[in-house]
């Protein structure tokens, strides 16, 4: 990769010296109890008179925020999102989660849900929740979308963190099907991708989401991020190869990449060990930011 990334085989981070504040979100990070410890607490909605309101947590506080884009047909209550809220709340910097339309507690019908329609509520969450630079932490398809939203608002984006990113990897896993699939599938309208991550085990994608996808595939070319970019990928990941990572890497412009890739890590990075990391490393990216 002519020197585009630094590759990290890392089975734990180093250990860190920490002052007070790092020091208690440390003791809030990445247990799997957090989550269900937690108050429930009330969602806000954005507001859109042409699309559907999008649901959303957000804390005030300091530059850059960290805005986390979940995966797919997932939602803002996950470990990773969880995690991430409490470490910044803790240190006194802004963070926002938000549930794409029709996923979680947003409005909108999932069947009609594109790509496309999903990169615009990242982008009205960047222009109407968040001021200032943000680090954006996409996990699975929010690391698609993240690099879509550096591209899209550069001036806004100052970090992105990928967590098992899975640019084009809807297209490009559909592309490898059997032709007789793709034409059932087709006739069908619908995929059903087999998951070990709902009760279903199976993920129904319409047909319409995957043409669309198309569209907005991104390794094609050279990527006109600038920015740092850190991405996060397990060795044991089923769902997306780690070599996505790499293919990331060598298309994004900026020279400032690590692959960080955790040796007994899967695809949804939810061991306590494996948030600790991704909060070390935003972590790091606010320091580099900050000074």
């Amino acid at each position: 990769m002519a020197g585009a990334a630094r590759v990290l085989w890392r089975e734990s981070r180093r250990r860190r010296c920490w002052g007070p504040e790092a020091a208690r979100a440390t003791a809030l990070v990445g247990f799997p109890q957090l989550p269900g410890c937690r108050q429930k607490s009330s969602h806000s909605f954005l507001s859109r008179p042409d699309n559907p309101n999008l649901a959303y947590h957000k804390l005030k506080g300091k530059n850059p925020g960290v805005v986390f884009l979940s995966g797919f047909l997932s939602n803002m209550n996950g470990n990773k999102a969880l995690a991430l809220e409490d470490y910044c709340k803790s240190v006194g910097h802004a963070f926002v989660r938000f549930d794409y339309r029709g996923c979680g507690s947003s409005e909108g019908d999932v069947k009609e849900c594109t790509l496309g329609k999903w990169r615009k509520d990242v982008l009205a969450v960047l222009d109407e929740l968040t001021q200032g630079p943000q680090i954006l932490v996409g996990s699975s398809l929010g690391g698609w979308l993240m690099l879509h939203a550096a591209i899209a608002r550069p001036e806004k984006v100052a970090a992105l963190v990928g967590v098992a990113a899975a640019a084009d990897y809807l297209v490009s896993t559909y592309q490898q099907l059997p032709v007789e699939l793709k034409k059932e599938i087709e006739e069908k309208g619908e995929w059903k991708v087999p998951t070990k991550h709902n009760e279903e085990g199976v993920y129904s994608v319409p047909y319409g989401l995957i043409q669309e996808a198309e569209n907005h595939c991104v390794l094609t070319s050279p990527l006109p991020i600038k920015c740092p970019v850190r991405l996060i990928h397990g060795i044991k990941d089923e769902d997306v190869p780690w070599e996505t990572s790499m293919k990331i890497a060598e298309r994004v412009v900026s020279t400032d990449v690590d692959i960080i890739l955790r040796k007994a890590g899967h695809h949804r990075m939810k061991e306590k060990e494996d948030i600790k990391l991704i909060i070390y490393t935003v972590e790091d990216l606010i320091e580099e930011l900050s000074t």
